[in-house]
């Protein structure tokens, strides 16, 4: 071809005809190699119709190298955006022993592992049958738990296992075909229909020859009496020989049943129900199509070149008569054009077409006939995402069914769990991990699962993030509404001791226990009760600096009055006696000035805390998980606890105080009742202290608010309480007579 001459000339063209344009052709990548190696030498362009090798693209082995199918790199890349379309993670692999089988499924392989695709087994399929391999493959697929299963195969390498598979009958496994064998009739047959039925993978694209059909038709061996394929093709197609018993084209064929009659030539082509008449799915027959007006175009364009605008040196053109190897090559590379169907083919940098695939899947229709239904298609020249298209609808399965089948090492990973591999095994073997509080996972088979922002917690399926619940100690909450009904009832109480002394203020009972400082403890007791209402409610900066302050100030006040009462008694007693100097202590100066002093200091104290770290509100969000605690931040610890700790101190005091004088006589002797309440006071806020530190949230306001109403209502009954009793019950005790009376008997017990 290249020299023209039958002794081959290395480098010397001997012809005086119009020299070879190029070369279509072969199938087989086995083949087109050693040519394409050669041709590429003399740069002669050389166009494949099916040979598929990757290695084919290579532009510094085959320089001159094109093809109208897609290298098998695209149909290996394709073969996994399948599987992972389908959710098929768990796949076994049966590759030819072939250039074709070993460089295609490599690829397979090297995709399957970006993708995160294992695989269950990859076997190999001998160059020549063997029933030992075969049989040793059958035995993986029937242990394997992997449904899925890519035969990356020529055809006539995986006939002969597909029946042996079938004879065996292994069922329920769906086969992913490449294009070598996805539209072969001779394996998609009768006997191997019932484990192939499902079977889906590429096929090269299908496309119209416009005029074939016709040309078909109008093949007769009258016109072409020295084609002997012709004649040879008419026996086989109407089971009929040729009138000439000499000639070897009129033994009968082996396909015929019965004798065959003799050809008379008026048998139509038409009338033929069969593939040769089937010019409306062509696949291979277009690629050959497409590559002959590749180089028409070539040399059309070589043919229309102007003189000065020629692509070649100084703008000249090539002579159609006398062209060279190269400048055909050249307009091979540039070829660019629409074809009858609307396709635009052309050749990229490698030599390869636009890879577009038709996706095939195996059917019976409901008339009985095996049928190559396509399902969709894939284009990788368009963006990622829409680079497959399958309509799912139309898919049949294995024994006909129309759900998806499922092939994985292990169930996918509900939202709400996490991927957790189990060592020793592919990364598709996985156990599924609950994901833990706060964490979520929102979809299916996540390696990770997703922390929650602070502000927000996991619902109960951990497949979203919710907001978390704002937790305070409100008046709608039970606990909260309870504690505000308490303190209002307790102040309306103290209010109406209140209003009960100042009725009775003349009464001896009131008149004997310093009423003025009654009045002041009676007050600052109501205050206490409601300001426990502050830690109600929201908090907020002017309410968190004013709950504790608040507290602290008229608490001290309270403990305060009641030191002084205490402190009143001893003088009152010991200033009985003629020679006592602690007669010019009697009077409201001292009481008002303990109480001022004492209130005073907690003043300071509460001053300083505010000038120098305020109490603020802030959101809580690590005490409790799914909550937000909104509390108040005391800002400085320490003037927290100097508040706390000088109030105790106070109260110890007054304790102290109380305590020495409870066996001092004396009409209506407070000092016991003090004690007692100072004692009270004292129990309930030592308590306070570990319940405080070990609570949060709103449970913290309500320890407090407890502490508040307990020690208030323990000063209010201790000290309080008898003496309304007397008033409003023993009103013939509240007398001048009575008091004498009893101070009398109780010196006469001292004697």
């Amino acid at each position: 071809m290249m020299t023209g001459q039958d002794e081959p000339i290395p480098n010397y063209r001997c012809n005086s005809r119009t020299p070879l344009a190029a070369v279509i052709g072969e199938s087989q990548s086995r083949v087109s190699i050693p040519v394409a190696r050669l041709l590429g030498i003399y740069e002669y362009p050389q166009i494949s119709y099916f040979s598929t090798a990757p290695s084919l693209s290579d532009r510094t082995q085959f320089p001159s190298f094109f093809r109208t199918i897609p290298s098998d790199n695209f149909q290996s890349y394709g073969l996994v955006r399948l599987l992972l379309y389908f959710g098929w993670t768990w796949v076994g692999l049966l590759a030819g022993e072939d250039e074709y089988g070993v460089q295609g499924s490599q690829i397979v392989k090297e995709e399957m592992e970006k993708a995160g695709v294992c695989l269950a087994f990859s076997e190999t399929i001998p160059l020549h049958y063997s029933k030992e391999k075969a049989q040793r493959i059958i035995d993986i697929i029937k242990k394997s738990s992997a449904n899925a299963i890519i035969v990356f195969s020529p055809e006539i390498k995986w006939n002969p296992v597909a029946r042996e598979v079938a004879r065996q009958n292994v069922t329920g496994k769906v086969w992913i075909a490449t294009e070598s064998w996805a539209t072969a009739s001779n394996i998609f047959t009768k006997e191997n229909f019932k484990i192939l039925r499902g079977t889906i993978g590429f096929a090269v694209r299908s496309g119209k020859i416009p005029g074939l059909k016709e040309f078909l038709h109008s093949i007769h061996p009258s016109k072409s009496p020295d084609d002997i394929f012709i004649r040879e093709f008419w026996e086989e197609a109407f089971v009929c020989k040729w009138p000439n018993p000499d000639s070897n084209e009129t033994k009968p064929s082996t396909k015929a049943v019965k004798e065959p009659s003799l050809c008379t030539g008026t048998e139509r082509l038409e009338d033929l129900s069969s593939d040769y008449s089937d010019a409306s799915n062509l696949r291979g027959s277009y690629n050959v199509y497409n590559a002959v007006y590749a180089i028409a175009h070539a040399l059309h364009e070589l043919y229309s070149c102007k003189p000065g605008e020629g692509p070649f040196s100084s703008g000249t053109c090539a002579n159609i008569l006398d062209f060279t190897p190269r400048q055909v090559l050249h307009y091979v590379k540039n070829v660019r054009f629409k074809n009858n169907e609307g396709e635009e083919i052309y050749f990229d940098a490698n030599g390869d077409p636009p890879a577009v695939y038709d996706i095939i899947n195996w059917q019976l229709t409901p008339d009985g006939a095996r049928k190559y239904i396509k399902v969709g298609s894939t284009d990788f020249s368009a963006p990622k995402g829409k680079d497959i298209k399958i309509d799912q609808s139309i898919i049949e399965w294995n024994e006909g069914q129309t759900k998806v089948p499922q092939s994985a090492c292990s169930e996918s990973c509900s939202p709400g769990y996490r991927k957790a591999t189990r060592e020793g095994e592919p990364i598709c073997c996985f156990d599924c991990i609950r994901c833990s509080e706060g964490e979520i996972t929102n979809h299916t088979d996540s390696v990770e699962c997703v922390k929650c922002p602070d502000d927000h917690w996991s619902n109960e399926a951990q497949d979203r993030c919710i907001p978390k619940s704002i937790d305070f100690l409100s008046y709608e909450d039970p606990m909260g509404a309870t504690l505000a009904a308490i303190s209002l009832f307790a102040a309306l109480i103290t209010a109406a001791t209140l209003c009960t002394f100042i009725k009775y203020q003349d009464t001896p009972i009131v008149k004997a226990n310093n009423r003025e400082l009654s009045y002041l403890l009676l007050l600052a007791l109501m205050l206490c009760f409601l300001c426990s209402l502050i830690f109600i409610g929201y908090p907020m900066r002017v309410t968190c600096m004013l709950r504790q302050v608040a507290f602290g100030i008229i608490f001290t006040l309270s403990v305060s009055c009641v030191l002084a009462k205490t402190f009143m008694v001893i003088i009152a007693f010991n200033a009985t006696n003629p020679n006592s100097n602690l007669r010019k202590w009697i009077g409201p100066k001292l009481p008002i000035a303990i109480v001022c002093v004492g209130t005073l200091l907690q003043v300071i104290i509460c001053i300083v805390w505010l000038s120098s770290s305020p109490p603020f509100p802030e959101q809580n969000i690590k005490s409790q998980v799914a909550k937000i605690i909104i509390e108040c931040n005391e800002g400085s610890v320490i003037a927290f606890w100097c508040m706390l700790g000088y109030m105790g101190l106070l109260a110890i005091i007054s304790f102290i105080v109380a305590f020495l004088a409870r066996r001092l006589p004396g009409s209506f002797n407070e000092a016991q009742f003090i004690t007692f309440s100072m004692l009270v006071f004292v129990t309930v806020w030592l308590g306070f202290i570990p319940a405080y530190l070990s609570t949060r949230g709103k449970y913290m306001a309500a320890v407090e608010i407890f502490a508040i109403l307990a020690s208030s209502a323990g000063l209010l009954a201790c000290i309080f309480f008898p003496k309304c009793y007397i008033i409003i019950l023993k009103p013939d005790m509240n007398t001048k007579e009575y008091l004498m009376g009893k101070e009398s008997s109780s010196n006469k017990k001292l004697k």
